[in-house]
């Protein structure tokens, strides 16, 4: 998941759609079962959600589509603010391992190809 979230203040509710990739009802659905998402209603009532807002989301997705928890095991999990932070640290060093594992994989192509030269000699 390479969700890189911009830097504002608020996001509307289909910039956060397109960010976590799900639809719009499930945003407002995920509003009423879990109570850290709260997002502030402009004047024309449209729902403006906070950076937290969009990480808690980003994190309820990981756990939901990702992991497999239901909507309470999720809800558990992400109790406190502590929790969450640390369900952060955990997402944003999984956008990382694909690099990673690039760079195993290059290595070890190097170490087969260095393998095979001296197996032909």
């Amino acid at each position: 998941m390479n969700n890189k979230i911009p830097d504002k203040l608020y996001f509307k509710i289909g910039e956060v759609s397109k960010l976590a990739d799900v639809a719009p009802h499930v945003l407002r659905y995920w509003e009423s079962e879990f109570s850290g998402i709260r997002p502030k209603r402009a004047s024309s009532k449209q729902r403006l959600y906070r950076r937290e807002d969009v990480k808690r989301i980003l994190v309820i997705k990981n756990l939901l589509h990702v992991q497999g928890y239901t909507i309470s095991g999720a809800r558990k999990l992400i109790g406190d603010t502590a929790n969450l932070n640390n369900l952060v640290v955990e997402e944003e060093q999984e956008i990382e391992k694909p690099s990673q594992l690039n760079e195993i994989k290059e290595e070890l192509l190097q170490l087969r190809n260095m393998l095979s030269k001296k197996s032909n000699k």
